[in-house]
């Protein structure tokens, strides 16, 4: 339509023929955007005076914004020059006004360094992409070998439970058989046998778990707190500087050996974690027993950053390690700032019948 309007000396059909040639080559400028600039020239040349296309000078522009976007290095530079250099030789030959110099140098460079600019965007975006991912990948290695150690130190722990609850089994099955009379000779033959089969279970446990100790390392020679131990780590944090309150909701029951170590350790781990991040603050324990399970949450007052908080290990792995222990007995724990500033760790373990009366 275009070109059935314009006064130059090309037929209106050779405007159409050079216009689709054109609109076909900025078709593949990706793959091919010199080839795309040399059309689109070719086409402004072959356009006739005193009027071109307006289509054809779009092209250009087009096309010279992708050799600036694609191309690199002297590829890019060619495609520049091309683009350019023999519009702005045709029009000084012309004796064309000044402005429609600029108009070239503005249209077509600007378009080429729009193009530039924009692929050192994309580059610089892709090199962030990259350190992201890298960064993504560290940190999610970091937090499975995390997991892995917490696990090994769990399990050395429970080890040490376990050992302790067996070695009772032992001195309580050879103590009662000892006091039964000769005459119930059935009955001390199940406990001797008890007293045996707890022998062995114990002569395993040391097989299998003391390939998880390093060889610098020795078995305790106190037993694994509990809650029972709690009054005490309280008054070690208060005197390093984090005075501490507890709160007991509900009425106590007795839990197992494992699930009172764990409760304990995550009271631990958070209030060290505090100790370290928050800052002059203040903490506060609560203990909320119930018929569906305990809650624990220890708060703080502290103004420390939540991103400090999460990858702060203490005696443990901080967070990673709290989120083993409880997801070893079915639970979840949550930690973050809370709306008063501080900061909370939250854990809801299910006890169910594992938990014994007072």
């Amino acid at each position: 339509m275009e070109a059935t309007t314009l006064e130059t000396g090309v037929p209106g059909w050779a405007h159409a023929t050079t216009t689709v040639v054109v609109m076909l080559g900025l078709a593949w400028r990706r793959q091919y955007p010199l080839f795309a600039v040399v059309l689109a020239l070719a086409g402004i040349i072959a356009g006739g005076r005193p009027d071109t296309p307006f289509v054809l000078f779009a092209a250009m522009v087009v096309a010279s914004y992708t050799v600036g976007l694609v191309e690199r290095g002297r590829r890019a530079l060619a495609g520049l020059l091309i683009a350019v250099l023999p519009p702005f030789a045709g029009l000084l030959l012309d004796g064309s006004d000044p402005a429609d110099l600029v108009a070239v140098a503005v249209l077509y460079g600007g378009a080429w360094v729009v193009g530039s600019l924009v692929r050192e965007q994309i580059q610089r975006a892709d090199g962030y992409a990259v350190e992201v991912a890298a960064i993504q990948g560290a940190d999610a290695e970091r937090r499975a070998q995390a997991a892995a150690e917490e696990r090994v130190r769990i399990a050395r722990e429970l080890h040490d439970v376990i050992s302790h609850s067996i070695s009772v089994i032992t001195v309580q099955s050879q103590a009662v058989r000892r006091r039964l009379p000769p005459e119930q000779r059935r009955e001390i033959e199940d406990l001797k046998a008890i007293e045996t089969t707890a022998r062995q279970a114990m002569t395993e446990l040391r097989r299998l778990f003391g390939v998880l100790r390093s060889p610098e390392d020795r078995p305790p020679l106190a037993p694994q707190p509990g809650l029972d131990q709690l009054p005490r780590l309280v008054e070690r944090t208060t005197s390093a500087g984090l005075p501490v309150e507890v709160d007991v909701e509900g009425s106590p029951f007795n839990l197992p050996p494992g699930l009172d170590l764990t409760v304990y350790r995550i009271i631990q781990e958070s209030l060290t974690n505090a100790l370290k991040h928050a800052g002059p603050a203040t903490a506060r324990v609560r203990l909320c027993y119930s018929p569906a399970g305990l809650q624990i949450r220890v708060q703080d007052d502290g103004g420390g950053q939540r991103g400090q908080r999460e990858g702060a290990p203490s005696e443990g792995h901080g967070l990673v390690g709290m989120q083993e222990r409880v997801a070893m007995y079915g639970g979840t724990l949550t930690a973050g700032d809370t709306v008063e500033g501080g900061f909370a760790v939250t854990a809801s373990i299910p006890v169910g019948a594992e938990a014994t009366g007072p």
